[in-house]
């Protein structure tokens, strides 16, 4: 007799909400469709989600940027502090087979509660490592979704605003590893109706048109 083929593992997939508007956000919307196209692309294997709320990290403390600038030297811990809240949070970014993050532009840019992610998963002798050629990260690539919405227009003809958002995301991640970083956009928010409803389907259509690819070279 031959035995039937283990089942496969589900895909892990952690979600990084920077939105303070709840279920209202318009990354969070745009990051369910491509949440659902990922479901479809795992197929029998199903999903397995982890989401967390950005709002809830506290920025380093002073224990944290005293580790990292002073690496031979062994620091106090404290119980709390957040060198341990990044040694939990870089755990669990290791454990996802793929990262999707649902964040508004600010100001052109992240906003705090990514900022305060980044700098705890971004992190010398963690994730990245300081050579002669530069930083280099220590993560094995997976891929990494990053859903925006921004008030105004980043993209094509209309784009009347700076996106530091895309290129300094773009930077940071590659500095701990992850290279493989695809980005959606649902713009123009700040508009009115039309507009957001414009920026709905464009965003949407995006989101479509690239997994629709990927899940016909999958077939």
């Amino acid at each position: 007799m031959t035995s039937s083929p283990q089942p496969l593992p589900p895909l892990r997939i952690l979600r990084l909400v920077a939105s303070p508007n709840g279920g209202a956000s318009e990354s969070l919307k745009l990051s369910q469709q491509i949440l659902f196209t990922l479901a479809i692309k795992a197929g029998r294997r199903g999903i397995e989600l982890t989401d967390f709320d950005l709002s809830t990290l506290a920025a380093v403390d002073a224990l944290y940027a005293q580790t990292l600038a002073n690496q031979s030297v062994v620091v106090a811990r404290e119980p709390g502090d957040t060198l341990g809240r990044s040694d939990e949070l870089i755990e669990q970014l290791l454990r996802c087979d793929a990262l999707l993050i649902a964040t508004p532009m600010h100001n052109y840019s992240v906003p705090v509660p990514l900022k305060a992610w980044i700098d705890h998963v971004v992190r010398v002798g963690k994730t990245f490592l300081t050579t002669a050629r530069g930083k280099v990260g220590t993560l094995a690539d997976r891929p990494v979704y990053v859903a925006v919405a921004s008030g105004g227009y980043i993209s094509g003809q209309n784009a009347r605003q700076p996106d530091f958002l895309r290129p300094y995301l773009s930077a940071v991640l590659a500095t701990i590893g992850l290279n493989d970083v695809h980005y959606f956009t649902v713009e123009g928010t700040a508009k009115g109706v039309e507009s957001l409803t414009a920026g709905r389907e464009a965003g949407y259509a995006e989101v479509q048109a690239f997994f629709g690819s990927e899940l016909k070279m999958a077939m």
